[in-house]
């Protein structure tokens, strides 16, 4: 920001919605706000449920007393949007119980909110509905962290990211890197050998799509691991993730690329983009 714009800015909380679709809403809402958190911008969250379909693992005290419904927040303006994943790949996207539900959402999203970033199962059904690129299911699950590398260098989501960072991804199904290079409308910017395409925006800055999770916490995959087995499973252990020859020990090396990924989304594609008065969003 040049000195002339700082000293004339106007500065005003950011108002960022959170639509999570994950049914570990306390684990999953704790992780971005953590992530939001990391930075001098001030920031108030809201956080969105659906009313089509209400999970069984959350206690419905805690839904009731932090969650508004899409119905309550839908004649609002936000500055920037999130939507998670949903453990749901394996199901066609209409399908999806709260699917109708979605494609408001995702409408309510293009016309209300400065910058939305879709993470995991929802960067794929935001790439289907407004791109029409389909998902495909992967010969087994894509689970544990992988490599990436930068596609273009001097993107300001990966600013002050190595060349090659690591990401975690726990998922079934992935999008093809062909489709997003043919779409006109879309920048690949990062992608692993592993896991395809892995982070992308819309040209005009409007979308972020992130395939993986940054977000997730240090014993997220053990987690997932350990709940996988319980259910009788079968489960390979999490990719990379445990160091080798130390039994147990997790190799913790994405958190550092999380907090510049989210720090680099509110600053340039959230803050400097958005109009001081929300109502011109």
């Amino acid at each position: 920001m040049n000195e002339k714009r700082a000293m004339a800015q106007d500065i005003r909380p950011l108002e960022i919605a959170i639509v999570n679709l994950m049914p570990t809403k306390i684990v999953t809402e704790t992780q971005l706000m953590r992530l939001l958190s990391n930075s001098p911008l001030q920031i108030n969250v809201t956080l969105v449920s659906t009313t089509t379909y209400v999970g069984k693992n959350t206690p419905i005290e805690h839904l009731t007393r932090f969650y508004k419904t899409f119905e309550e927040i839908k004649l609002k303006k936000f500055d920037g949007m999130i939507i998670t994943g949903a453990p749901v790949e394996e199901i066609e996207f209409s399908e999806v119980k709260y699917w109708k539900e979605l494609e408001d959402i995702f409408e309510f999203a293009k016309n209300n909110v400065t910058s939305t970033m879709f993470i995991c199962w929802g960067a794929q059904a935001a790439l289907h509905y407004f791109y029409g690129i389909d998902k495909h299911l992967l010969p087994k699950k894509l689970f544990g962290v992988y490599k990436h590398k930068k596609l273009v260098k001097y993107d300001m989501l990966l600013k002050g990211t190595d060349d090659r960072f690591f990401m975690p991804h726990s998922r079934h199904t992935t999008v093809y890197e062909e489709d997003i290079k043919n779409c006109k409308d879309l920048v690949l910017i990062a992608a692993s050998k592993q896991a395809g395409a892995s982070i992308i925006r819309s040209k005009d800055n409007k979308f972020i799509f992130i395939t993986g999770h940054a977000e997730y916490d240090r014993d997220t995959l053990l987690n997932e691991y350990q709940r996988d087995l319980d259910k009788g499973l079968v489960i390979e252990p999490p990719e990379n993730y445990f160091v080798e020859g130390k039994k147990g020990e997790i190799n913790m090396c994405w958190t550092s690329t999380a907090n510049i990924i989210y720090s680099n989304w509110l600053n340039h594609y959230v803050y400097q983009l958005t109009p001081y008065d929300i109502d011109k969003i």
